[in-house]
Formats: structure tokens, C-alpha cells, sequence
């Protein structure tokens, strides 16, 4: 396919770089938005990803002509009503504390057993050009929550969320093993597919 530009909404590095990754030899090419963080940022109140996702990339597109891809991901716990859910990355109120969320998450788990670990991650990939959405994708994929955290790489809930199949959590796995398993892999898979292949 011709190669395709689209500029990142988000000031995440990890995130950035798990997605570079992931469009490595797909003639996609992702840049952050240029000044991205000097914008006043986009309220992602929404109680969906869905929502905030789509608004994020509606709101940010505004100022270019390019294409706009934003995100909104994070883990949904059933046993604790979905949380932490589209406040995942503000979960303990500080934006992007990992740490933090995950304490109180685990917190939250103290005595839940069996199958009240059932966890998922959820992504939702919003792409939007001139304050329009031009399509959605999205994926999941399930696992446990741990007691404590295991592993060093990934980020966010990584190290407490264990994919069963592997017996490892996310932070355990190699990142390229990683990222074809994730969620942010699974529904970027289908952006490229659309990208490859949009709609008549």
C-alpha cells in the first residue's frame, strides 16, 4: 500500500512507541501531533472508550488536514463494575500514575477470588480528518489480575493483568509477542486491513 501518515493525539511515549511498532513494515507512518501538548486538551469524560476516542480524534483533527488517530484504552474489571474502565489512566485521580492505579486497583481486588480476577483490555482506535470521523476499530482481550505485579516492560496495568494462555503478564512478555497479542494490536490490525482496503 502507498504509504500513510497519520498524527498520534496523545502524549503518551508508550504509547507512541507501541504503535510505531506495531506499523512497522506497513507503509504506515505515525508522528506525534505537532504541539500537541501547547493545545488546551480535550475533555475525555466520556463513560465510554468508544466516546472518547471518537471525540479525542474529532477534536484534535480540527487543526489539520491529515489524518488523525486517537486512542482510548484501558482495563475493565466486571467484579468491580467495569472499572477502572475509561478512567483507567486517571484511576487513583493523577493522570497517567501508573503506579498508583494499580495500587488502588489491587486494592480494590484484595478479596476477590476465581473467577472475580476476570479482567479484559479494551482499545478503541478512532481515525478523523477535519473534525470528522472517518471509521472506529476496536478489540479486546482477556485475562486475570494478579496479587502483585510481575515483570518490567509494557506499561499502565501490564504487569498485574496475566494472559492465561502464556501463563505470563503483559509486562512479562517480549514486546513484540506483546503487541500481536494486545488489545492495541488487535484493533490496529484492523485499521491497517481498512487502510489497506477502505470501502468503496
Amino acid at each position: 500500500m502507498p504509504a500513510v501518515r497519520l498524527l498520534l493525539a496523545s502524549s503518551n511515549p508508550g504509547k507512541l512507541e507501541e504503535l510505531r511498532e506495531l506499523a512497522g513494515g506497513t507503509g504506515i507512518m505515525l508522528d506525534p501531533l505537532p504541539d500537541y501538548s501547547a493545545l488546551p486538551a480535550f475533555d475525555e469524560s466520556a463513560p465510554t472508550f468508544a466516546e472518547n476516542a471518537a471525540g479525542k480524534a474529532m477534536y484534535y483533527s480540527r487543526g489539520t488536514r491529515e489524518l488523525v488517530l486517537a486512542d482510548d484504552s484501558g482495563l475493565a474489571v466486571p467484579a468491580l463494575g467495569g472499572a477502572p474502565g475509561a478512567r483507567s489512566s486517571r484511576y487513583a485521580g493523577q493522570e497517567g500514575d501508573a503506579k498508583k492505579n494499580m495500587r488502588k486497583l489491587l486494592s480494590g481486588m484484595a478479596d476477590r477470588m476465581g473467577e472475580a480476577r476476570k479482567a479484559r483490555f479494551v482499545c478503541v482506535l478512532a481515525l478523523a480528518q477535519a473534525g470528522r470521523v472517518v471509521a472506529v476499530f476496536s478489540d479486546s482481550v482477556g485475562g486475570v489480575i494478579l496479587e502483585s505485579p510481575r515483570g518490567s516492560g509494557g506499561f499502565g496495568y501490564d504487569p498485574v493483568f496475566l494472559y492465561e494462555p502464556l501463563g505470563k503478564t503483559f509486562a512479562e512478555l517480549p514486546r513484540a509477542e506483546k503487541n500481536r497479542l494486545s488489545h492495541r494490536g488487535r484493533a490496529f490490525a484492523k485499521l491497517v486491513a481498512y487502510l489497506v482496503n477502505p470501502p468503496e
